[in-house]
């Protein structure tokens, strides 16, 4: 079998969008790039060109024109506070600190230069159950989603092909690391489209191949036995990021750190089109919509709500006695209300079309509400209770749902509205009542009313599951992208950018993330990298 060379100053492991603006930065400082990743052509960006494309970025122009004064201090507060991070969490805490004082002008400012734009709007996202999350709106969402935003990442890193500096392998798997007294010069990959073996040398290896959580085996295996698992769970996460390149650098003297924690989601929905194996669709649920046990029986005793901690939602989700939830609603919120995470689902947005997307939002999505109950059979409608109760047990192979349950279960919220608005007395009319203070939450947010209001039906229910989606945790670097060993020292010629990094020394978010963080993550860690091996040559 031939063995095939590629030589360049810099090699860069994984086609996603840590790896993408690594290579841009790096060949616009004059570097020979290869660029190696292990999926098509057709789906190089990795997980960001799926992405909804959301961003927590820090006093922006957005921001002002909305009458926000935020600033990097208010935004670390809130970041350490939220994320829960120690004072031994040294590199992490650097990293915040990094993220909130640079993202406005190396992210915000970087991306505009670029020729990518945001919507008019800041989204308030996690504000936390106890208002400990973020104090003020940050979430920008980029104008095009992350489809765009990754796709103009790509055009420009070839636009700054000059001189032929760059070589992108696609469907390349790297199998080893190689190293000559000490140094790191290289890798050894397998091109699954011929079958031959190829050999990548380097001064400098850039490791970008995503986190662990599109392995549910790693999953699992790095899950804190101090929080409920689930028995089952979908995937959300690029099917490529499984962490075997985590461990091959561990097996060099990195450190792989914060492994446990992770940003998954709790109502995921089998994707009705699946690009891999077990692959979901993250729902963004409904506000206004009740969640209910197998049973049908609302959770509680604090009813659960999204918009303010996702770490506190996958909780309670994965805790139930079955590995799955129901939400139960009606036509009428799932037109205002229901989303789903990422490109595919957000075409207004991603095909700029402005004037339609004004349209759903102000009369309602009827087109992807209509689309989930032709498409997904866990979306379920009926006109009433109980024969949505009988399709409910027919999903779900059981007969664990009541119809006269699930009646009561209504009834029991339906009950607030009898004496009058002044009267509601539930923790989720008060959580939606807040959010609807701000504008653009209120314009995707039903006002609070009967779930059997006349004219609202028909009742819908979806059945949800918990779904994998980032790694906070990863290998630990130095605010210069190096890959440290367990004395703090860097690995020669090892950098490590984006989600394999935990978005920068080793877990920058710590147990929760302010939402938005991990697109900017991706793009500061890169940017790092970039100007330490420009202006170190990988020392």
């Amino acid at each position: 079998m031939t063995t095939t060379t590629f030589q360049s100053d810099v090699l860069v492991v994984g086609g996603g969008l840590a790896g993408i603006v690594t290579a841009l930065e790096c060949l616009r400082a004059g570097q020979s790039v290869t660029l190696v990743d292990r999926d098509t052509p057709e789906r190089f960006g990795g997980l960001a060109l799926w992405a909804f494309g959301g961003m927590a970025l820090v006093d922006t122009p957005v921001q002002r024109r909305m009458k926000l004064k935020d600033s990097p201090e208010i935004a670390l507060r809130d970041w350490l506070r939220f994320g829960e991070l120690g004072e031994d969490d040294v590199l992490p805490r650097q990293w915040a600190s990094y993220y909130v004082e640079n993202s406005r002008a190396q992210v915000y400012d970087w991306l505009v230069d670029s020729g990518l734009s945001f919507m008019p709007a800041v989204n308030w996202v996690e504000r936390g159950l106890q208002g400990n999350g973020n104090t003020l709106p940050r979430y920008h969402v980029v104008w095009g989603t992350s489809q765009r935003l990754t796709r103009r990442m790509i055009e420009l890193m070839h636009q700054a092909n000059t001189g032929n500096r760059l070589t992108v392998l696609h469907e390349h798997e790297v199998l080893a690391l190689e190293s000559t007294d000490g140094v790191v010069t290289g890798a050894s990959a397998l091109d699954h489209a011929s079958g031959q073996s190829v050999q990548l040398r380097a001064d400098v290896v850039v490791l970008a191949m995503g986190g662990i959580n599109g392995s549910l085996e790693e999953t699992r295996a790095n899950w804190p036995p101090s929080r409920p698992m689930p028995a089952a769970m979908l995937n959300g996460a690029h099917p490529y990021a499984n962490g075997r390149l985590h461990h091959l650098v561990a097996g060099l003297g990195g450190q792989i750190t914060h492994a446990g924690e992770m940003w998954n989601y709790a109502a995921g929905v089998p994707h009705p089109k699946p690009h891999f194996e077990g692959h979901g669709l993250s729902l963004i649920p409904c506000k206004s919509a009740l969640w209910l046990n197998h049973r049908g029986e609302r959770l509680g005793p604090v009813p659960l709500v999204v918009g303010f901690d996702t770490h506190e939602l996958c909780q309670r989700v994965a805790a139930q006695e079955k590995p799955y939830v129901w939400h139960l609603l009606n036509w009428r919120i799932a037109i205002k209300e229901m989303a789903l995470s990422g490109a595919e689902h957000n075409q207004r947005i991603r095909d700029h079309q402005l004037l339609m997307f004004l349209k759903e939002t102000l009369l309602g999505n009827h087109r992807l509400v209509g689309q989930m109950v032709a498409e997904s059979r866990h979306f379920l409608v009926d006109d009433t209770l109980a024969g949505l109760a009988a399709k409910m047990n027919a999903l779900a192979g059981s007969n664990d749902v009541k119809a006269e349950v699930l009646q009561q279960t209504a009834d029991a919220f339906d009950a607030n509205f009898a004496l009058g608005d002044k009267l509601h007395n539930d923790e989720q009319l008060r959580r939606i009542e807040h959010a609807r203070h701000w504008g653009p939450d209120k314009m995707r947010t039903c006002k609070p009313a009967p779930l059997q209001l006349r004219g609202a039906g028909p009742f819908m229910a979806i059945q949800t599951q918990l779904i994998t989606r980032k790694s906070l945790g990863g290998l630990q670097t130095d605010l210069q992208s190096r890959v440290l060993d367990a004395g703090g020292q860097s690995l020669p010629g090892l950098y490590c950018v984006g989600e394999a990094a935990g978005f920068g020394g080793g877990g920058a978010s710590g147990k929760r993330s302010l939402e938005g963080t991990f697109l900017p993550g991706c793009i500061l860690t890169a940017r790092a990298a970039a100007r330490s091996i420009v202006t170190g040559r990988g020392a």
